[in-house]
């Protein structure tokens, strides 16, 4: 491997982190990121570029939550990631046996942490009483991890990124339109523009574009095979930010944690209030997670972000800004209500219907292989997610996690995920926002 050549399609967590960890094990090798946007542009489509994202370790699932304590400690103990990442703590809202799992995770994992479950009436005393107005309808307890927090996502991306390529890693900016093959197998890419981009091994990043350039290819060469089919659904969720006036910042908000509302599989997926960015800017993410279905090509029926260079997502619609209402009113009630909001965006992302990323050799070909479905949890699993993609290239990844993000295996109803996008964006335009 030390002198295989890697190209890497798409400069996300996924990518990047890869690229990072390939390029520090195998400096010899020959490693190259392509991606539709420059790392450090203004505006990009991946999930992970964005205002701040979750870092937590609250996970009942224990694969995931001992991934993302690893995850966590280089977040807080490395020199290029630590900046971004502050530790403001977690107030989850829980209405099943939610908290308890998460803290027995941690006793299993040998792990100590500030991580308790209160009652509803002793949470709602907390932080001011920031919460107290939320919606507890049917909640059972309130889980408080106070090692949990949040990064600044963009600022992190660009910065490791820019790290990785002075190690020696390259940046292609280019529309990857097709994967290129040969008689060994996938040997590179085909750009829009009609470039190709060679490499003996090629690894897709590429999130919520994934299903359409499988498609794509699957025609291109003949080989059906490379299809996600329901492997990979591109979900979108719309977000949105407010700016808080001073007063309000200081006395209420400038020390506040990570709010959640968690609701079972049968009510819909969690919702989440991030603490106000350095610019005084709080942020929350609605409950409809929606797919974006469309013929891409004859009979042939996907679900992709919208076909504009920036995905359109600053195209929000009245009922995607409803949404960012909802979860203004269950975390802050009526005091809320005259808050005007600033920014709205989509933000778009792969999906298994388990919630796992698949992490594997594609089955159909030769030199292919898949890291993806962030499935809007992976960001902060950034520091550790290329360790285990070179484990998979190495064949040293453990049989647990080889199973678990498997390309080929057998994966559940998605029903059971409350995470998994339910809504189709369609019903959720309007003649306004239109695309």
């Amino acid at each position: 491997m030390s002198t295989s050549s890697y190209l890497i399609v798409g400069a996300g967590v996924f990518g990047v982190s890869t690229a990072y960890h390939l390029i520090q094990k195998y400096p010899n090798a020959s490693v190259t990121i392509v991606d539709r946007d420059a790392y450090d542009a203004e505006l990009r489509v991946a999930a992970s570029w964005d205002w701040n994202k979750v870092v937590r370790a609250d996970y009942d699932d224990i694969v995931y939550c001992a991934l993302a304590i690893e995850a966590q400690d280089v977040f807080k103990s490395d020199p290029l990631w630590q900046p971004y990442f502050h530790e403001t703590g977690v107030y989850w809202v829980v209405r099943n046996d939610y908290a308890q799992n998460v803290i027995d995770n941690y006793k299993k994992l040998g792990r100590k942490a500030d991580i308790k479950a209160l009652p509803l009436a002793e949470a709602k005393k907390l932080y001011g009483g920031l919460f107290e107005n939320a919606d507890y309808s049917d909640a059972k307890e309130v889980l408080i991890n106070e090692t949990s927090g949040w990064a600044a996502a963009g600022d992190s991306l660009r910065a490791v990124t820019r790290r990785a390529i002075e190690l020696g890693v390259k940046y292609v900016v280019a529309d990857v339109h097709t994967l290129q093959f040969n008689e060994q197998g996938c040997c590179g890419v085909k750009t829009a523009k009609g470039d190709v981009i060679k490499a003996d091994k090629v690894i897709l990043c590429s999130g919520a574009f994934t299903p359409k350039l499988l498609e794509y290819s699957a025609v291109s060469s003949g080989n059906i095979a490379l299809r996600a089919e329901d492997r990979i659904l591109a979900g979108g969720i719309t977000t949105g930010m407010t700016t808080l006036d001073d007063k309000a910042y200081n006395e209420r908000f400038a020390s506040m944690p990570v709010g959640f509302q968690g609701y079972p599989a049968e009510v819909g997926p969690f919702i989440g209030s991030l603490p106000p960015t350095k610019d005084k800017e709080l942020k929350w993410w609605g409950p409809t997670i929606f797919s974006n279905t469309q013929e891409i090509l004859p009979g042939r029926h996907v679900s992709a972000p919208p076909a504009h260079s920036d995905y359109a997502q600053w195209k929000v619609s009245r009922k995607m800004k409803e949404d960012i209402e909802v979860a203004k009113k269950v975390f802050y009630g009526s005091e809320a209500a005259s808050w005007k909001m600033d920014k709205y965006r989509v933000c778009w992302d792969a999906f298994t219907s388990s919630g796992d990323f698949i992490i594997s050799p594609h089955s159909a070909a030769k030199g292919l292989y898949v890291a993806t479905c962030g499935s809007f949890h992976g960001y902060k699993f950034f520091p550790v997610l290329g360790k285990y993609v070179v484990q998979m290239l190495e064949k040293t990844l453990s049989p647990e996690l080889t199973e678990k993000w498997a390309w080929d295996r057998v994966r559940p109803d998605p029903a059971l995920n409350p995470e998994y996008p339910r809504a189709e964006m369609k019903d959720l335009l309007d003649t306004v926002a239109k695309l």
